[in-house]
């Protein structure tokens, strides 16, 4: 197991109590994000956590496969999805990069704050390409914390130190489209969701 899996392992009950931080910035995402969904796309959430996005998906579109590198994320997904009885939607444990997945398996593919997440960026996001069907659509919402002030790098890289936060990338907005423009992609939509420090939600289509 890696280290961030631990990592999220341990954290993952408590994420799980957390209420969201920013409700109308949630909901902004996640009414763009349905704009994008139809009732026949088979759809891939990658780092889903314990699950709450992808069972609000789940009647916007054929199949969800939700997958996250902690097996205690997935074990209180798939709680939820129980509880709710939804039907849909499949958690499993994997990481970003797992090569099980057949390439061209999806219509859409969906990685909500995660891609500040990796270390290795470029290979994952040519990863989501490779999963998507030709015109398939890749829909990402990451925080951009390089356009905060320094004082965030110090505090976010003492926690690393100590143990109390996953590796975190510091990445600004146009960086970020660029990178999925260069992975293949045509990016068909921009947003910040919230505007500080700005999540930036990208909606790209696979060339």
């Amino acid at each position: 197991m890696s280290k961030e899996a631990r990592f999220w392992d341990k954290v993952a009950k408590k994420y799980a109590k957390s209420p969201i931080k920013n409700v109308e910035a949630y909901n902004q995402t996640m009414e763009r994000t349905k704009a994008h969904l139809t009732k026949v796309d088979a759809v891939l959430e990658v780092g889903c956590g314990t699950g709450s996005t992808a069972l609000l998906l789940a009647h916007s579109a054929k199949q969800i496969t939700a997958s996250d590198i902690s097996g205690t994320m997935i074990k209180i997904a798939t709680q939820k999805a129980t509880e709710q009885q939804i039907e849909n939607v499949s958690f499993v444990r994997s990481s970003a990069l797992n090569e099980a997945m057949e390439p061209e398996s999806f219509d859409v593919v969906l990685a909500f704050n995660l891609l500040h997440l990796l270390e290795d960026l470029p290979t994952t996001v040519h990863r989501m390409n490779t999963l998507l069907k030709t015109g398939g659509i890749f829909i990402s919402k990451t925080v951009c914390l390089a356009e905060k002030g320094w004082h965030i790098r110090v505090i976010i890289r003492l926690m690393r130190i100590f143990g109390f936060a996953p590796y975190v990338g510091f990445l600004k907005a146009k960086e970020l489209e660029n990178l999925i423009a260069r992975e293949g992609f045509e990016v068909l939509e921009t947003g910040s969701y919230p505007a500080s420090p700005p999540s930036r939600f990208i909606v790209a289509r696979k060339k």
